[in-house]
């Protein structure tokens, strides 16, 4: 955690700036994240997406979902949802769950953060991203509902203790034991659930972004 706490509000307060931005853009065109099978992602097409739930005893879930998309639309299709702050608005990811895991129950749960105000940098979601060919891990300096994620790229959530820099509370899987090894797509017909993101109503304050479908791969 940052020891500067004009440091952390200054970064708070611009991402929340830029966040309100891209809201009011997806309000008005929502994409929307078309789920597909895990191995229709390749290196060079789709974006994996990876949770981290080791936190609550779970896996590693990966998905694929398509692309051009945002960060936010990829955390909620396909079996995945996810909860806001009452403070900063639904991008700011507090919760995140998916059908195959516990039911479908978003994590932290009510008993643990009761996602009313921001957590605090010990404890929350934190985003990272890898570029095609990229072996080490980027802090996402944008949330959920800016960032957009390159075709064959891979998005990582994890929960803890993180620092606004990202140079603490680091992820231990690297991105070649996430991302998409094939060449060309493989694999069965599109999961039954494609769920996505509703759009968000205009001017909304998006803040900071630190089922059964076809089952994603399991990783310890």
């Amino acid at each position: 955690m940052s020891r500067n706490p004009i440091l952390r509000a200054m970064a708070l307060t611009a991402a929340a700036l830029g966040l309100t931005v891209a809201a009011f853009a997806a309000s008005a065109a929502p994409a929307g994240a078309a789920p597909q099978p895990m191995g229709q992602c390749t290196t060079t097409s789709g974006v994996v997406l990876a949770v981290d739930f080791s936190h609550w005893g779970g896996p590693v879930y990966r998905s694929c979902g398509t692309t051009p998309t945002t960060g936010y639309e990829l955390l909620n299709q396909g079996g995945w949802a996810t909860t806001g702050t009452g403070h900063d608005g639904p991008a700011f990811i507090c919760r995140i769950g998916y059908s195959g895991f516990q039911g479908g129950r978003q994590y932290p749960t009510a008993q643990q953060d009761d996602c009313v105000l921001t957590p605090p940098a010990s404890a929350y979601w934190s985003y990272w991203h890898a570029n095609p060919g990229q072996n080490t891990w980027e802090y996402s300096q944008l949330g959920a509902m800016l960032y957009k994620p390159k075709p064959g790229s891979v998005d990582l959530w994890i929960f803890g203790g993180t620092d606004i820099e990202g140079t603490e509370g680091k992820p231990t899987v690297t991105p070649d034991q996430l991302r998409a090894k094939n060449t060309r797509p493989a694999g069965g017909p599109a999961p039954e659930d494609t769920r996505t993101a509703a759009p968000l109503p205009p001017n909304v304050n998006t803040g900071l972004g630190y089922t059964t479908p076809t089952p994603p791969d399991r990783r310890k």
